[in-house]
């Protein structure tokens, strides 16, 4: 258990030293928690509590209350009913209560040049109704279906933000926040959701010069997408990195490097701070990583810290590198010393905050104590 409960205006000073590269009075703590590992822990219904968003206080709550953490530490991404009104391809709900992204196409490949022309347009008019089937209609069944769904959309966003402030406001948590925004880099937005992992990595090969045109045309969108209308240096852009670590050298530096750059150039420049899950091992890549804008936010899955921390840590804010495998496979012990080494690495100097290297989503991926005892431990005892 933690010592003594810190204020929110506490909580907060920490990431705003940090932030504003100061080294604040301890490390801050950072738990990442999905809606479905929260509804598992509360003994919720995962098939029935995702459907009804009024359902998930309850459970969210009982997160809050048992986890520490210096930001709110459970949050919903991707919520079911939208994308079943929708009659989505790319989100499907799967008999496990898990929402799953299928690899799909929405761009076909004899769509390439109308997307490189206006990739807006193309999107709304042809990869949508690609990837929803209800929206690959007559235009009236299509604005019906699409009202619907974005009714929905706003309903349980609206109903989210409430339970967030709610919680954020009885746990006394820091009032920054690392996804005010959201967006994907170019090349992956071009893999995720237009041509698939399979076909992505056939036109690297095959049509190159094709692929290069359509992430620089998609360049502005993303930074348009990722571009909150209030920035605040205290906020953040989440970007989720995907599909570097599966590319060639030589691909990464011409089809990836130069528009991911240019969008967290972008937002920087308009004064939104880019926060990073380097997702995989980007080992290959620190360097780059080194080029970005001062501050930007990084939470790192594999890889070397010490190397991360001498290439980044006097330019970036670093977290991440701890195994949730371990939680799963350890002793308290031995989890405990984890968290220890990797302070004795990332602390020194400013620039670290303590999270697990990728957001906690099923309860039987940790143990549950374990996890508890890292946070505790780190929140009682880590310091710069």
């Amino acid at each position: 258990m933690i010592e003594k409960m810190p204020s929110s205006e506490e909580r907060t000073q920490l990431f705003t030293d940090l932030m504003d590269g100061k080294i604040p009075k301890r490390v801050p703590v950072v738990a990442q928690l999905t809606h479905e590992f929260a509804i598992q822990y509360a003994g919720g219904d995962l098939q029935e509590d995702q459907w009804d968003t009024t359902n998930l206080e309850a459970s969210f709550e009982k997160v809050c209350e048992d986890f520490y953490s210096d930001l709110l530490p459970v949050s919903a991404f991707r919520l079911p009913s939208f994308y079943k009104l929708l009659g989505s391809k790319n989100f499907v709900m799967g008999s496990n209560g898990f929402l799953q992204h299928p690899d799909v196409e929405g761009l076909k490949l004899e769509d390439y040049d109308d997307f490189i022309a206006s990739p807006y347009n193309c999107i709304l008019e042809k990869v949508l109704p690609n990837l929803h089937s209800a929206l690959n209609s007559d235009p009236v069944t299509r604005s019906l279906v699409m009202a619907k769904a974005f009714k929905a959309y706003t309903d349980e966003t609206s109903n989210l933000i409430r339970i967030y402030g709610n919680l954020i406001n009885k746990s006394n948590y820091g009032t920054v926040n690392f996804y005010a925004a959201f967006c994907e880099a170019p090349f992956d937005i071009l893999s995720d959701q237009l041509r698939g992992f399979k076909n992505i990595s056939l036109d690297v090969r095959r049509i190159p010069d094709k692929v290069e045109a359509a992430v620089n045309a998609v360049t502005p969108l993303m930074i348009k997408m990722g571009n909150h209308p209030f920035p605040d240096k205290y906020n953040a852009t989440f970007i989720p990195l995907h599909m570097a670590p599966y590319l060639r050298d030589k691909d990464f530096e011409r089809l990836y490097w130069p528009s991911f750059k240019k969008l967290v150039e972008g937002l920087a420049e308009k004064g939104q701070r880019s926060f990073l899950f380097v997702e995989q091992d980007w080992m290959r890549y620190v360097d780059y990583l080194a080029e970005l804008p001062a501050g930007t936010l990084m939470t790192f899955e594999h890889g070397d810290p010490k190397i991360v921390k001498e290439k980044l840590g006097n330019k970036h804010i670093i977290s991440g590198f701890y195994p949730l495998s371990l939680l799963k496979t350890g002793t308290k012990e031995q989890c405990i010393d984890k968290a220890k080494e990797l302070i004795e690495i990332m602390a020194p100097g400013g620039g670290y905050y303590f999270s697990f290297d990728k957001v906690i989503i099923t309860l039987n991926s940790v143990t549950v104590d374990n996890a508890k005892a890292v946070l505790d431990y780190v929140a009682n005892n880590a310091s710069y």
